[in-house]
């Protein structure tokens, strides 16, 4: 599903809001979401850290990976294209699937509530 280009994490959750049918996000579902294992080997938090305010490190690789909380990380969730090819590759990995709109839009309404 194509995502208009987002300048905000709050612009890029009101696309993902609208896409589910306006269903209200739930920062406790995208917490939940965040750190279940959703019947494959890794969670979300497997790489991005049980913390995602601090920086997590790719199970696999090794390779680093900055904070996933936009209050942590400027520049998380401000482009669309990249947000969708990372929501695309790691859903795929975690859940073994695309996630939904209403997936993405309470992962990301948690995020925005993680402040310094």
């Amino acid at each position: 599903m194509a995502t208009a280009n987002a300048a905000t994490p709050s612009e890029l959750l009101g696309t993902y809001r609208t896409q589910s049918g306006n269903t209200e996000p739930a920062p406790s579902r995208g917490q939940q979401f965040f750190n279940s294992s959703h019947g494959h080997e890794w969670r979300c938090a497997s790489c991005h850290g049980a913390v995602p305010t601090q920086t997590g490190r790719h199970v696999v690789t090794g390779k680093s990976i900055a904070p996933l909380a936009p209050a942590f990380n400027p520049d998380r969730f401000t482009d669309a294209s990249k947000v969708e090819k990372w929501f695309r590759r790691n859903c795929n990995d975690v859940v073994g699937r695309e996630c939904s709109a209403a997936e993405k839009a309470d992962l990301i309404a948690w995020l925005l509530t993680l402040k310094p």
